[in-house]
């Protein structure tokens, strides 16, 4: 039986945070407040509990959920390599509304599924995501509802959907704006640097969201790809419903 926590009352917060580190520590599934819609997260480094989320939400191992970080300096244990232009969209929009991907550190024993080798990350803002976060240590996260269904703005939208899948979900109100975050694709930054005879490295948006269009070129410059630029291939985080 899942219980849901009001976090807006300090004893009920309390109690929440709790009762949510013990559910992810035992492999159970949370569902929680972020600064963009409400997530549904497990350990990240549980194989199990990843496997649940995606059968919580009716969701292939072909869409990997994004992982949420609490502090800037976990992307460089969780990436390849954090190039220079990524760096400044951390320091620009971190913590916030935008996911980043980029080639996952090889060393990880992890699995998230059918990720291309990539890993999505983002840093999100919010009292009880960051101290969650502090104390679980990176969470895969997905948005909290069914596939096919609108991202959950409240943790009753996503109790109504995933019911007892869940063991606990903490409430904080309603989201904020309910607009999911934006998702780039700074892999070619790794990839490509890594080869002076190939095609200049760019940022490509998977996902309009959060953060828009405009301020990542204020950051990027000529490094993000042209809008008007097709896609030569597909990403398995190019898809709506992450957090």
């Amino acid at each position: 039986m899942s219980t849901i926590f009001d976090c807006r009352d300090e004893s009920q917060l309390l109690a929440g945070m709790r009762n949510a580190r013990q559910a992810i520590g035992r492999g159970d599934l949370i569902v929680m407040p972020t600064d963009t819609v409400y997530g549904i997260a497990a350990d990240a480094f549980s194989p199990a509990a990843v496997q649940r989320l995606l059968d919580a939400k009716g969701r292939g191992r072909d869409q990997p959920p994004p992982v949420l970080i609490g502090t800037k300096e976990t992307l460089a244990a969780l990436a390849e390599s954090v190039p220079e232009p990524v760096e400044r969209l951390v320091e620009a929009f971190w913590p916030g509304g935008l996911t980043i991907v980029l080639p996952a550190q090889p060393s990880l024993v992890w699995d998230l599924g059918e990720t291309l080798g990539t890993v999505a990350v983002r840093m999100p803002q919010g009292r009880v995501a960051l101290e969650l976060l502090a104390e679980t240590g990176p969470l895969a996260v997905s948005s909290a509802n069914l596939t096919g269904e609108s991202a959950a703005i409240s943790a009753f939208d996503a109790e109504k959907m995933l019911g007892d899948s869940v063991a606990v979900y903490l409430a904080d109100g309603l989201s904020k704006d309910g607009i999911a975050s934006t998702i780039v694709d700074a892999t070619s930054l790794v990839r490509r640097g890594a080869d002076s005879d190939a095609e200049p490295a760019t940022v490509r948006i998977l996902r309009d969201g959060a953060v828009t269009r405009e301020q990542l070129q204020e950051v990027l410059g000529d490094l993000l790809e042209p809008e008007e630029q097709p896609s030569d291939h597909a990403h398995p985080q190019e898809q709506d419903g992450d957090s």
